[in-house]
């Protein structure tokens, strides 16, 4: 009996050992290499072609000099990399009668565009802020009237805009030039800002109203620490949007000084006089996009957070 007993409890011992040699069970692991994912990474490989493709005949166009342009071959990389066109687009190219390249213009816009992101997401953050948890009356009303403004069309407002510049005294100028962004950046703005503070739980708002912090207190305190997501979304949309304006900057700014850099790299490209460069005309169009994608380059893991986290919700 006790060899039976000895026996039966071997067994049981090595039951769990046979269970594993028979191999794992569960459904079979998916091959990475199936014919959907084949599919998906083929068509996502094509569209990034598509979108790159542009991006690489710039570069590599901006690298040869006007002899080898002259050849043709726009995709073939650089026999004599120089740096030339790059030079003569930052200091050198005409825009009308002055030919000191991108470099006026590039100071133009960052003196528009410090201000005019500064004040819009200033402006929008406390406009969120309070129309989500400081409900007050005509607070909806109020808010109906941004979201219209956010989905009119800018042509229809230009002339009227020129109207209320000029009875300013504002107009043609870089002032009056950032208050145009910062009012046309509002709206947009303050439906971000809205949406994504309505996502912070309520308790905490509740929890500060009882230990006596006010207004001022709960948004510097407690919103901002929590809203860095936001904030980064804002910034990009922001210095996307007037880094990139040729509209606003032709059509407010009189003078050809205090042009903005997309109107003076208009003025490169489509200049009639002389020998047409293409490779200082892209050198200046990759010099005028090189800051909104340094910045989203940057904080784009913050940007795709702060969609996420309800940027975007109704």
């Amino acid at each position: 009996m006790a060899d039976v007993g000895i026996l039966a409890a071997t067994k049981a011992a090595q039951h769990p050992i046979h269970t594993l040699l028979d191999g794992p069970r569960g459904a079979k692991p998916k091959k990475k290499l199936s014919r959907g994912n084949i599919i998906v990474y083929g068509t996502l490989f094509v569209f990034a072609m598509y979108y790159a493709l542009p991006l690489y005949v710039m570069i590599v166009t901006s690298l040869k000099g006007m002899p080898e342009v002259r050849m043709g071959n726009i995709f073939a990389p650089p026999l004599e990399v120089t740096f030339q066109p790059w030079v003569k687009a930052w200091s050198e190219a005409c825009t009308g009668i002055n030919c000191d390249g991108l470099s006026r213009g590039f100071w133009n816009s960052v003196t528009i565009l410090i201000p005019s992101v500064i004040l819009s997401v200033a402006i929008a953050s406390v406009n969120g802020y309070a129309l989500s948890m400081w409900k007050f009356r005509g607070s909806e009303v109020f808010f109906t009237i941004l979201m219209i403004g956010a989905f009119i069309p800018y042509q229809i407002m230009l002339y009227p805009i020129v109207i209320l510049l000029r009875e300013a005294g504002l107009y043609g100028s870089l002032t009056g030039l950032v208050l145009v962004h910062v009012a046309f950046g509002m709206p947009i703005n303050t439906l971000l800002f809205r949406n994504y503070f309505s996502s912070i739980p309520e308790e905490l708002f509740k929890a500060a109203r009882v230990d006596g912090a006010g207004f001022w207190a709960i948004f510097f305190k407690i919103i901002m620490p929590m809203s860095l997501p936001i904030f980064v979304v804002a910034l990009i949309i922001q210095v996307t949007g007037i880094w990139n304006d040729f509209l606003f900057g032709v059509t407010y700014i009189s003078s050809p000084d205090a042009y903005p850099m997309t109107v003076q790299l208009n003025n490169i490209v489509n200049s009639v006089q002389g020998v047409k460069e293409y490779n200082v005309n892209m050198a200046a169009t990759l010099l005028t996009g090189l800051v909104p994608l340094a910045i989203y380059f940057a904080s784009g893991k913050l940007f795709v957070r702060g969609i996420a986290a309800g940027a975007v919700k109704g």
